[in-house]
């Protein structure tokens, strides 16, 4: 590891000259903004003022609806996952899948085509209608046909859902896929009732919920959700009457202030770097508690094969060997993230490999720099590379920054990179066109397992290993990366039943991106959440979501 304090003085300047800049426009603004600029605890612990029998959540982030037919991003789902139950869930704080509504694992045929399902009986949805394998098939359906934004989880991969009995599922894939039974899990694929349904090309009900899970939805509004405890729920009842969610639409400080004076007893998501440290120092005194947990959100960087001089495999070496995550994850995030060497987090540990790790080791500008001239780069003739990310993403400009800088420093004008922003609409649009040649970008998952962080990044529909990828995955992500040898890779993993001898694909898998990197990982989020002292029974999953229904006081 590169101690900047003695070797990076170039570094150091460009860096202090930014960040400096950065904090005066962050004074400026807080300063105009005086009832909101708390960022420090009391030295008093105030107690909580919220109700004794009910759990106020505070968070920044609005569902933008509660239809699981439509719903794709962590605040609606994170309401789905407590509103709902899905055919197999994870043990909560864990990634032990278990059965739900089903009764068992499925039965998978010798082809791994077909799944049959036993269904729990004596479930009601919370209008009275009673849950079976017709309600099960009719949300499937529904999921598939009426064209919201995570159709397409079910809708590339199940042929049809069918009720072989009462209370018995079964789903015809279109082809084998070893990790259907975990999308299974993905919140959204739950149960609603067919009597408040209906299937139809847009049609979604956003600001209703009529689900089976351990929750009631009361109210929804542009700043609170009101949850009932289910008195009817099938399974073990909540340990509290309900839960009040108070969203502080982007406004972090006042979510901040509003924990540390006792108003809600929990706060998560998305409170900004310096408030967290603050919350850590209080949790570590004792003032409330503290929940840590690896995220499963990875932030890579994007090389687009397709352009110079990123076409040239020595290039994206070099910047392999210069990437430092220790000092972005301690100097950007305040060590609140960590460095990632795959594009599949640690938090899924049966299969994570630090392939980048293994080829290259600690960062080496001087390795990087000698790669570079070999391949006729220098500060005559450098490897000029415009890296871009979204304008409102504080964290990835700085990133962008010492990347930068550390370019600047070690390699003596070999390579260079040049930030640029974009609002956010545009770069995801451009990504996917080939606009750029790098590009910082984060994954969030659909469901939890490996192939949602390799087949949408690896995969090509139509390419070829001399024009690249032309459609499918790899061109969405804009790295355009073919390889007829990753495709076959990635087809064997998700044909492969047996769960070690898929593990060793997917192993095979990472090296071959650490050799060929269309991608460079480089560091995955942790997350916080926070909660007074009188909560009892706090728990966070990797996905994020929260189960309610154990907290209480």
């Amino acid at each position: 590891m590169i101690h900047f304090h003695r070797t990076l003085p170039r570094f150091w300047r460009v860096f202090a000259q930014f960040f400096t800049l950065f904090s005066l426009c962050a004074a400026l603004i807080v300063g105009c903004n005086p009832q909101t600029n708390q960022t420090t605890p009391s030295s008093t612990v105030t107690p909580s003022s919220t109700p004794s029998d009910r759990i106020i959540y505070g968070t920044t982030v609005r569902p933008r609806t509660l239809d699981p037919a439509d719903s794709y991003e962590m605040a609606g789902i994170d309401m789905i996952y407590n509103l709902g139950d899905t055919l197999y869930t994870y043990t909560p704080g864990t990634t032990d899948l278990v059965p739900h509504l089903a009764t068992a694992m499925p039965a998978i045929s010798e082809d791994g085509l077909t799944y049959i399902i036993p269904l729990r009986e004596g479930v009601e949805f919370h209008d009275g209608t009673p849950f079976n394998a017709e309600a099960m098939k009719f949300s499937i359906d529904r999921f598939m046909n009426n064209g919201g934004k995570p159709a397409f989880l079910l809708n590339d991969i199940v042929l049809e859902a069918q009720a072989t009995g009462e209370y018995e599922l079964t789903i015809t894939l279109q082809q084998p896929f070893a990790g259907f039974t975990a999308l299974l899990a993905f919140a959204g694929i739950c149960p609603v009732s067919p009597a408040a349904y209906e299937i139809g090309d847009g049609s979604f009900n956003p600001n209703q919920f009529v689900g089976t899970g351990p929750y009631t939805l009361t109210e929804f509004n542009s700043d609170t959700l009101h949850l009932e405890a289910n008195p009817n729920y099938w399974g073990d009842k909540p340990k509290n009457k309900g839960v009040d969610v108070q969203i502080y639409t982007d406004n972090a400080a006042n979510l901040f202030n509003s924990f540390t004076t006792g108003a809600v007893d929990l706060a998560y998501q998305a409170l900004d770097p310096e408030q967290i440290t603050n919350l850590i120092s209080g949790a570590e005194k004792g003032d409330w508690q503290m929940l840590e947990a690896p995220g499963t959100a990875v932030n890579y960087m994007v090389l687009n094969q397709n352009q110079a001089p990123l076409d040239q495999l020595p290039v994206r070496q070099a910047i392999a060997h210069l990437v430092d995550r220790a000092l972005i994850t301690e100097r950007v995030f305040q060590g609140q993230a960590e460095p990632v060497y795959s594009l599949i987090p640690t938090a899924l540990s049966d299969y994570y490999e630090p392939a980048l790790q293994n080829n290259y080791g600690e960062p080496d500008g001087a390795k990087a720099k000698e790669i570079l001239n070999e391949a006729g780069f220098s500060a005559t003739n450098p490897a000029v590379i415009p890296i871009w990310f979204p304008s409102a993403s504080t964290p990835r400009s700085l990133v962008a920054q010492t990347l930068q800088a550390l370019a600047e420093q070690e390699l003596e004008g070999a390579l260079t990179f040049e930030p640029n922003t974009v609002d956010g609409a545009s770069f995801f649009k451009n990504i996917r066109e080939g606009v750029y040649p790098a590009a910082l970008v984060n994954w969030y998952p659909d469901f939890l397992d490996p192939d949602n962080y390799l087949h949408p990044f690896l995969s090509c529909s139509q390419g070829s290993e001399v024009g690249g990828c032309s459609q499918g995955a790899a061109q969405n992500q804009g790295s355009f990366y073919y390889s007829e040898a990753m495709n076959e890779l990635i087809e064997a993993q998700r044909k492969e039943t047996n769960p070690e001898a898929r593990q060793g694909i997917i192993r095979e898998i990472q090296q071959k991106l650490a050799d060929d990197l269309p991608y460079i990982p480089l560091w995955q989020t942790k997350e916080y959440l926070f909660a007074r002292n009188e909560v009892k029974g706090l728990a966070m999953n990797p996905s994020q979501t929260i189960p309610f229904w154990l907290l209480g006081k």
